[in-house]
């Protein structure tokens, strides 16, 4: 259910819009700002178009288009010009909103950066992208770990990008955090339509909370992107289907209080809790162990696959990109609770 596209909210729901925003060519400043213009006109718009609209979400790349350029005079800065318009719009018309950057980092690479901003114009997650889709960006690895955050109605959202998806660990730990409604942009090209929905599904039901996720749409000349908005709820099941039109924003409701019930109530497939406590009814409390050897293993420093040497692609030689800088330490991530 989802309240005619979120134009009948219940009470405890949360609607949301899913912005298949189209595919921008982004080469210069002048074409930055043009296209953060027109992404603050499309937060208007759905604000106005959908009333009760509490959280539009915008895809990966919006700002950026696909040309995995890294530019400085492209990269953008959390107390920047874009950044602060995106701010402003969203205190000016009273919505949250999720959106996407390019963040300079004076250390490398820059950021694959995702912002959640809330309806008062402030910085709520600044989460930067823990799996670049390799071999085919170029962008740093990122060092927050998964932020969380209290959202409207009585939701706990977490955001991943695109190829993150692709790691059920990373849904694990945004629900882990406490995420009952995880928001996933992209903009992932037609090949990975398939993934993109089962993956949707998977993470939903594995962790019993929602999933909001969205792609670019259209094409720039060189690559199309599929769109495809969705909502799954915590059985995941798609509640809300999206499609390939450039410019169509998704919308629908979700309760989060329904998956908090799901995570608090259910016996059969309690995927969250049960992982933690296995065998609960042969074992008082269940086994706390960590039976994983790819758990351990990761966490020493020390992951390695039995096929490791044969992997063929390990850079991004093959589009184009120089040699990787050599491993360097970096701190441990804690979760920020």
């Amino acid at each position: 259910m989802s309240g005619l596209g979120g134009l009948n909210p219940s009470p405890g729901g949360m609607v949301v819009g899913l912005a298949q925003f189209q595919l921008p060519t982004v080469q210069t400043p002048d074409d930055l700002e043009r296209t953060l213009g027109m992404v603050c006109e499309a937060t208007r718009a759905a604000k106005r178009a959908t009333p009760a609209l509490d959280l539009v979400v915008f895809p990966e790349y919006c700002l950026h288009g696909l040309s995995m350029s890294m530019a400085p005079e492209l990269m953008c800065e959390l107390d920047g010009p874009e950044v602060e318009a995106l701010r402003a719009t969203c205190a000016e018309v009273g919505v949250w909103g999720c959106f996407s950057i390019m963040e300079r980092n004076p250390a490398g690479n820059p950021f694959n950066t995702g912002l959640v901003i809330d309806d008062a114009g402030d910085l709520q997650i600044h989460y930067r992208k823990l799996h670049p889709w390799v071999p085919v960006e170029p962008w740093a690895p990122g060092d927050l770990g998964i932020p969380v955050c209290d959202g409207p109605a009585g939701s706990r959202l977490g955001l991943i990008i695109c190829h993150d998806g692709m790691f059920p660990e990373m849904a694990r730990e945004a629900a882990y955090r406490g995420a009952n409604v995880m928001i996933r942009t992209a903009g992932y090209t037609t090949p990975i339509r398939h993934a993109w929905r089962i993956t949707n599904q998977a993470n939903a039901f594995c962790n019993l909370m929602y999933t909001v996720s969205v792609c670019m749409a259209g094409e720039d000349g060189t690559y199309r992107s599929m769109g495809e908005g969705m909502i799954c709820d915590f059985a995941g099941e798609v509640v809300v289907p999206g499609s390939a039109q450039p410019g169509e924003v998704i919308t629908g409701e979700v309760v989060p209080h329904r998956a908090d019930d799901a995570r608090e109530g259910w016996g059969v497939e309690n995927n969250p809790y049960q992982l933690g406590h296995r065998a609960y009814v042969a074992v008082d409390g269940g086994e706390r162990d960590c039976p994983y050897t790819y758990m351990r293993d990761l966490v020493a420093g020390e992951y390695r696959l039995p096929w490791e040497e044969r992997v063929a692609v390990t850079d991004g030689s093959a589009y184009g990109f120089p040699p990787s800088a050599p491993a360097t330490a970096r701190p441990r991530l804690e979760p920020v609770r």
